[in-house]
């Protein structure tokens, strides 16, 4: 099982995939791509262009309605047991953190844990490996010492740590993030963004972003997938991004190129 020998180098590879949903709105139209291992990759496109949809896409959040989607040593994702293995090392960060804000942040990071392990196991204390793992993780985002405060009582780059900090604690391949800066200031957005190339590139990690801010998209990612009315647009190194390709991508309302 796995990628075909073309394919070898890529976490995932989708082959044209689309997404019907059932009210009959087309939110993705047959997209093939590949992300390799340990690129930092970004979308970019408009406000309903279907980046959300692409990345829940890809964890079967929402399944394809058309296409197929191969994961490295998994296979196609057709099968039950295909499907949790694969979401088992494919961590999630949100825009809206999607953390519990009364437990602690060790509490949240621990949920990261809770695909290793059966139902009725997850409901007992996890075992010392995993809070091992969980406290780790904390410090390697800079929160050891908010280990055990509530999430409500940490500010909104905080709180998106302690979301990548979860997501660390899956170890995974592949993270998807689903405009994590969105609801950050600029400074803050930097040093999300900073701290989350820097670990997906020392272990190594695929990423797949989705963001609305060009500038950023062009500092920290090695590539670019532009969407435009559900379709890729664009798919290139930030170097290759021109006025004419943020055109094609956004419209009318297409912002300039950053300066370098």
């Amino acid at each position: 099982m796995g990628l075909e020998p073309t394919q070898q180098g890529s976490v995932v590879c989708l082959d044209r995939v689309g997404v019907t949903y059932p009210s009959g709105v087309v939110a993705l139209r047959s997209v093939s791509l590949c992300l390799r291992r340990g690129e930092f990759a970004v979308i970019l496109g408009s406000s309903g262009a279907g980046k959300s949809t692409l990345l829940r896409t890809i964890n079967h959040l929402h399944p394809p309605t058309q296409g197929e989607i191969q994961v490295a040593e998994v296979g196609p994702l057709a099968q039950p047991h295909s499907l949790r293995r694969h979401r088992q090392q494919t961590g999630m960060i949100f825009q809206r953190h999607h953390l519990l804000e009364r437990q602690s942040a060790l509490q949240n990071v621990l949920m990261g844990r809770l695909a290793y392990h059966s139902f009725w196991r997850s409901l007992l204390p996890l075992p010392d490996r995993d809070q091992q793992i969980a406290l780790t993780c904390l410090e390697r985002v800079g929160l050891i010492d908010k280990a055990l405060t509530p999430v409500r009582q940490l500010s909104g780059g905080q709180q998106q740590r302690v979301g990548i900090a979860r997501a660390l604690a899956q170890q995974p391949q592949l993270i998807l993030a689903d405009e994590p800066i969105a609801s950050l200031d600029p400074a803050s957005a930097h040093q999300v963004l900073t701290l989350l190339h820097s670990i997906c590139k020392t272990d190594g990690i695929t990423a797949l972003l989705s963001l609305h801010q060009v500038d950023f998209a062009t500092a920290y990612g090695d590539r670019i997938i532009g969407l435009a009315q559900g379709q890729v647009s664009f798919d290139g190194p930030p170097s290759t991004l021109s006025q004419q390709t943020l055109d094609a991508i956004y419209g009318e309302a297409a912002p300039a190129v950053p300066m370098s």
